[in-house]
């Protein structure tokens, strides 16, 4: 149950999916000196050495963020996320990769707080090890049991991140399940919930979606990239982003932002992507 390590995965281009998605919510919310919570889920070991054994194995990272790093003048609409990663390397190198925490902290206000749950035992070390100080809050706890326990949160306006690995199947009806509780509990919240694109014969991102739409919340964005064509059998051909409770004009920063992935990442040209807005 505890197998999974990101650090295999980082940078690759589902981590720049979700982490744009991320940095474009984070900066909608700093729009206004009112303070926000960000909650994390699965907060993993909060930042990645894209040298170490573990990341060097698969070296996803090469098909990910490695290529945008080396054009990012062309990105303005991804200044954030860039700087959450120059934050943590020096001059113009691509040494460590920030997971989804430490891209919350590199956005995070003296006003703002940010509670963050991890359940392996060593990753929840290395996450205090990487973040903490003034305003974050650590917990090693199960993130989907924490979450509902933890809301409504204080401030009052805030982001979830939602990412468990789906390695096992129960994955996807937890996410369902504690979604409806939460909205029960905070339904200003924004939640984005990360969900992987795999082979026909094992994937299950419609019948999420599916089930994300029954929770009760007004309005809905999915955003999906993908870097090839779905495999009939194995494998990550991309991967999604659903938003409940968008902030204003993310859907319009999406439709531009998306094209311009699908293109940068695509393997031979057959990167695609898809852009839905749903409301109860």
């Amino acid at each position: 149950m505890l197998s999974y390590r990101h650090a295999f995965h980082a940078g690759n281009h589902a981590d720049v999916l979700k982490h744009a998605v991320q940095s474009l919510i984070l900066e909608a919310l700093c729009a206004k000196d009112k303070g926000f919570c960000y909650i994390d889920t699965h907060a993993g070991a909060g930042g990645y050495t894209l040298g170490h054994e573990w990341t060097q194995k698969k070296a996803e990272y090469l098909g990910g963020i490695a290529p945008l790093w080396q054009q990012r003048e062309q990105w303005p609409e991804l200044a954030g996320y860039f700087a959450a990663i120059r934050a943590m390397n020096q001059d113009d190198r691509l040494d460590h990769y920030p997971g989804s925490p430490l891209v919350a902290a590199h956005f995070q206000r003296p006003q703002d707080r940010l509670v963050l749950m991890e359940l392996h035992n060593n990753e929840v070390d290395n996450l205090r090890h990487n973040l903490g100080g003034e305003g974050v809050a650590i917990h090693h706890r199960d993130g989907f049991e924490g979450l509902v326990g933890l809301l409504p949160p204080t401030p009052k306006r805030g982001l979830v991140l939602i990412d468990p690995p789906y390695e096992l199947k129960e994955d996807y009806r937890r996410v369902a399940d504690t979604l409806k509780k939460a909205h029960q509990r905070w339904p200003i919240g924004i939640y984005a919930i990360w969900y992987p694109l795999l082979a026909k014969a094992v994937d299950r991102s419609a019948g999420l979606k599916q089930a994300l739409a029954r929770c009760g919340f007004e309005r809905m964005l999915c955003a999906e990239l993908s870097i090839g064509p779905q495999a009939e059998d194995f494998g990550m051909h991309g991967s999604g982003m659903v938003v409940l409770n968008p902030p204003w004009k993310l859907d319009e920063q999406l439709a531009g932002l998306l094209p311009r992935l699908a293109q940068a990442l695509g393997q031979d040209g057959q990167g695609g992507w898809k852009l839905e807005a749903g409301s109860d």
